[in-house]
């Protein structure tokens, strides 16, 4: 298998896996926890950070980004060429959507439900530009000061508090924010409410990045 397909196929599947957890988790937490939402956001935050955690350890020295923000960002920051990126924010969508079809099935619900939970304000959206800055400064911070071991477990920890921490409870990832409007459950969201989530994240980069050269000017 060529370098490319791998990068891809690791792509794919650690955002297929990171939406199982994050899906999964969620429809466990409700079912377990059915009348404390905030005990179901506990259970929720803690899952996701560890399937964080495990994934970036898998993929990590193949391809781990996961996250078309992250994607976009590297290459805004040159650590990747702009021809990686198409492909790239392609195979995490479509694992993010396979990833959710997954934990669909697994508690034996539809394959596809389309969610109703809305998730629309202004405090939300700027939730959601703080929480996609505070993820690009914490990856890019360890990836241009050379500490690539610490990645795995501080993005884990930054998202897992990120749920308590944001009003959005930090989706910070367009992928993930695609994959969770098809499932009706504790961590979907309305569809018609996505696209603003999208254009935020996107915002949340464009700061980060602005930010990252300011901190962290690359050295030749």
């Amino acid at each position: 298998m060529t370098e490319r397909r791998r990068v891809l196929l690791a792509e794919f599947l650690g955002t297929a896996l990171l939406l199982v957890g994050v899906v999964g988790s969620g429809i466990m937490a409700a079912r377990l926890s059915p009348t404390d939402v905030g005990l179901q956001l506990f259970q929720n935050a803690a899952a996701t950070a560890g399937v964080l955690v495990a994934v970036i350890s898998i993929f990590g020295t193949i391809s781990a980004d996961f996250n078309p923000a992250v994607t976009v960002g590297a290459w805004l920051l040159g650590h990747r060429a702009g021809r990686e990126v198409p492909a790239m924010v392609a195979v995490q969508v479509a694992g993010a959507v396979g990833g959710t079809i997954l934990a669909n099935l697994m508690f034996d619900l539809d394959t596809v439900t389309w969610s109703t939970t809305e998730r629309s304000g202004a405090h939300l959206w700027l939730a959601e530009v703080v929480a996609t800055v505070g993820l690009l400064l914490v990856v890019f911070a360890l990836v241009r000061t050379q500490r690539l071991a610490h990645v795995p477990y501080v993005v884990g920890a930054y998202i897992g508090g990120a749920y308590y921490f944001t009003s959005s409870t930090s989706f910070a990832n367009p992928a993930v924010t695609v994959g969770r409007a098809f499932s009706d459950t504790f961590a979907g969201i309305d569809p018609a409410c996505a696209p603003m989530f999208i254009v935020m994240q996107v915002v949340g980069v464009g700061v980060a990045v602005v930010l990252l050269r300011a901190l962290f000017p690359a050295r030749d």
